[in-house]
C-alpha cells in the first residue's frame, strides 16, 4: 500500500458516498486510475466494507459503558465460549482481548441504566467463567473519529 492508497483511503473514511470523481479530485488522480485503486483495495480487504455512521442517542442508545472483563480459567474452551457468546450480544459494539489487568475491553451501548442493568444480569453473568466485570460510563465524547492519522 503506497501514500496514494492511504489518501484514497482516508478520503472514504471521511465519506464512504462520496463519488470515484470526488475522491480523485481530493487525491489528485485521474478517475479511472482512482477507481481502479479503489476495486484493488477492497479486493485485497484494505477496505472491509462501507455503512452508515448513525448518530447513537438520536437511534435510542444514548448510553456507552467500556466493561472491562476479566475470566476466571484461560483455558481455549473457556476462552472459545466467552468470545463466541459476546459475538452475539448486539449491544457489544467492539470487544478486544487486551494485556494487562483485564482480558477484554468492551464497548457496549444501551438505552439506559435499567438496560444496562438487565444486561449484564441477563446475557454477562450467564456466559459463566467471568472473574470480574469493571464498567464506566461515557458522560461526553472529547472525539469520535474513523479516519486514520497519515503516516509519516
Amino acid at each position: 500500500m503506497d501514500e496514494k492508497d492511504r489518501q484514497i483511503i482516508r478520503a472514504l473514511q471521511r465519506n464512504g458516498r462520496a463519488t470515484n470523481l470526488e475522491i480523485a479530485a481530493k487525491v489528485n488522480l485521474s478517475p479511472s486510475p482512482c477507481l481502479r485503486r479503489i476495486r484493488l483495495l477492497e479486493e485485497s480487504g484494505a477496505i472491509l466494507g462501507y455503512r452508515a455512521v448513525a448518530d447513537q442517542r438520536a437511534y435510542g442508545l444514548p448510553v456507552t459503558v467500556f466493561i472491562r472483563i476479566r475470566l476466571e480459567r484461560h483455558s481455549g474452551e473457556t476462552v472459545r465460549h466467552f468470545e463466541s457468546r459476546i459475538r452475539a450480544l448486539d449491544e457489544v459494539l467492539e470487544c478486544h482481548l487486551m494485556t494487562g489487568a483485564a482480558d477484554y475491553h468492551l464497548r457496549v451501548v444501551v438505552a439506559g441504566l435499567e438496560a444496562y442493568e438487565d444486561f449484564i444480569r441477563n446475557r454477562i453473568h450467564p456466559i459463566g467463567g467471568i472473574a470480574s466485570i469493571d464498567s464506566s460510563f461515557v458522560y461526553g465524547t472529547v472525539k469520535n473519529t474513523g479516519v486514520f492519522p497519515q503516516i509519516e
